[in-house]
């Protein structure tokens, strides 16, 4: 940021503050404050319960019949982007894969175009942490009903994380997890840095690409997922500690931009390059 953006960063961020301290709910940025879904998981509580996800099986349509033209679309994808698999296209795939944190605080990081961190922001930090369990639990009425068979299953062929292919043959295919918590991702960071939107939905739509580069989701499971992202992300509209998270994850990254903590310029540039390969391919 050019120093003379600097005044009006800095007033920003006081403005903000005033709102976050008129009266809203406090939003915990501790992972022991909030819990873990299982203890041990490293996986945070949601600000959602459980009652008040959204509905996948009314959301969502079944998935492509087997012998379908929607069966085959699902499977020329899997062709096209599980070819990329051995490439640095296959490599920020199985990146895109970790859900664990501090790691995946920089998933979003470049398309932000700022350094996220439990330290340097904790609000925004914990806004990811919280609305991955919201996203990827939504899925999870359609997915177990279904249990639909996962690609390199049904190809009897590698993914790109084979440490995770055990748990995975177990898990449903059908929406994708990753790809709803990736688009749930991309509209909460839009609505914390709405100048950023283009970015951050181009990242969010690579990061439930990325499944298929994997080969462990269909075309039809990544479409799937991004409507449960969304419909997550709606849900979480009316949830006060949520808004007060995001409020306070604002004024973060007012700062980190006024303070110039911004990705490397490297990385960035290297994962762009990567992402690139697969743009052109559905979904």
């Amino acid at each position: 940021m050019r120093p003379q953006h600097l005044p009006f960063a800095a007033a920003l961020a006081g403005t903000l503050l005033l709102a976050a301290c008129a009266g809203a709910p406090q939003a915990p940025t501790s992972a022991a404050e909030v819990g873990e879904l299982r203890p041990g998981s490293g996986y945070l509580k949601g600000y959602l319960g459980r009652d008040e996800l959204p509905d996948s099986l009314a959301l969502v349509p079944p998935p492509p019949a087997k012998g379908s033209a929607a069966q085959a679309d699902d499977d020329a994808a899997y062709r096209a982007l599980t070819a990329l698999q051995a490439g640095p296209r296959g490599v920020q795939a199985a990146r895109d894969a970790n859900l664990k944190f501090p790691a995946a605080a920089s998933h979003f990081a470049c398309a932000l175009g700022v350094q996220i961190s439990e330290q340097a922001t904790p609000n925004l930090n914990m806004l990811l942490r919280r609305t991955l369990a919201d996203a990827g639990f939504s899925t999870y009425k359609a997915k177990d009903h279904y249990q639909r068979t996962r690609p390199f299953v049904a190809f009897d062929a590698p993914s790109c994380t084979p440490a995770d292919e055990p748990s995975l043959r177990k898990d449903g295919s059908y929406p994708s997890g990753h790809s709803a918590l990736g688009w749930a991702w991309a509209l909460v960071l839009t609505q914390a840095a709405p100048d950023r939107a283009d970015a951050l939905l181009q990242r969010g739509r690579a990061f439930g690409q990325s499944r298929g580069v994997c080969g462990v989701h269909w075309k039809s499971d990544i479409l799937a997922g991004r409507m449960m992202g969304a419909a997550a992300v709606a849900r979480l509209q009316g949830n006060p500690v949520y808004q007060a998270q995001l409020t306070a994850a604002k004024i973060e990254i007012a700062r980190q931009r006024a303070s110039g903590h911004v990705p490397p310029a490297a990385d960035c540039t290297a994962e762009s390059q990567a992402l690139d390969l697969s743009t052109a391919l559905a979904p």
